[in-house]
């Protein structure tokens, strides 16, 4: 599915959203906040999305492995000042799950991304189906709707 039937790049979209700053070092020698530190903002947004939904295991380790990222960078951002990481569920399979993210500062959208995210067994390393009580909390956020861009909880 095409990530604009997703609505990415709408800040009302998210349900979900984590506060993180750009850093100095984030720049690279043309000026503007790097590729790479957009894939760092989004780790910290997917991780917080996720743990919403997903506790660490029993020995405190998270469950889920990233296996697919794509990010589509929409204009140049600049340091210094705060960023918003919006995520949500797209798609609920099995034993994975697609999300999606908006990177935003000064409410304008910078980047949009969508991860793929397998749960796996820690100790064989493989695929396994996602705990029913993840599965129920992740059904229960897709039936969510967005919020509008009038009625978002300040």
């Amino acid at each position: 599915m095409p990530e604009d039937s997703y609505v990415l790049h709408q800040f009302g979209s998210y349900r979900h959203l984590e506060p993180l700053s750009t850093r100095y070092s984030d720049q690279d020698s043309m000026g503007h906040i790097n590729n790479v530190a957009y894939a760092a903002y989004m780790e910290a947004g997917r991780l917080a999305y996720l743990l919403n939904f997903m506790p660490p295991s029993q020995d405190g380790g998270v469950n889920y492995v990233l296996a697919n990222l794509n990010i589509n960078y929409l204009a140049e951002m600049h340091f210094p000042g705060p960023v918003l990481v919006g995520g949500k569920t797209l798609k609920l399979g099995k034993s994975s799950l697609t999300t999606g993210y908006g990177v935003f500062k000064d409410g304008i959208c910078f980047a949009t991304a969508t991860c793929v995210n397998v749960h796996i067994d820690r100790e064989t390393r493989k695929s396994k189906p996602i705990p029913a009580a993840v599965q129920q909390a992740l059904r229960a956020e897709l039936a969510q709707e967005p919020y509008s861009q009038t009625d978002r909880p300040d």
